[in-house]
């Protein structure tokens, strides 16, 4: 038996959302970066856990919280996601880090299977940000659409 976890990016499943069901998917069913494994291991998810944000250059080291919650838990193997690995800029570095801190955990950059990351990345940028409206909108009773003209209201 593999027991497996799995890192997602913060702000796709907290910003966007994502309940990492193409992940979960690929994994039920073997695929992706799940392929890999012999047929006859089975495949125990021991937990999903998402970055702990970006870090600054300065701490990367913040990633080790987060991992430590799954590897405690005896995790064998740990999975960056694919919007971890299209999207993160400390992905190198978090591997780095968490192998040095748990050098008998197994990385692999990746999950469900891949598409082109580049058009994956131009659609989280738009999606990430995409006009909403906030708090800041409610307490001044702006319109719905007021916020996305970029105007200063100082009232």
């Amino acid at each position: 038996m593999t027991r497996i976890g799995i890192i997602t990016c913060s702000n796709c499943t907290q910003d966007l959302d994502c309940a990492s069901v193409v992940c979960l998917g690929d994994l039920r069913k073997r695929k992706g970066f799940f392929q890999d494994y012999p047929p006859e291991d089975k495949l125990e998810l021991v937990g999903i856990i998402n970055c702990a944000g970006c870090p600054t250059l300065n701490s990367p080291q913040k990633i080790l919280r987060r991992v430590r919650s799954i590897a405690e838990f005896r995790v064998d193997t740990i999975h960056f996601s694919f919007c971890m690995t299209a999207l993160c800029p400390f992905k190198q570095k978090y591997a780095e880090v968490i192998q040095e801190a748990y050098p008998e955990i197994k990385l692999v950059m990746g999950t469900h299977t891949p598409r082109d990351p580049k058009e994956f990345q131009g659609e989280v940028k738009d999606l990430l940000c995409a006009g909403r409206l906030n708090m800041a909108d409610l307490i001044k009773g702006r319109p719905a659409n007021k916020h996305l003209s970029g105007g200063n209201d100082n009232e």
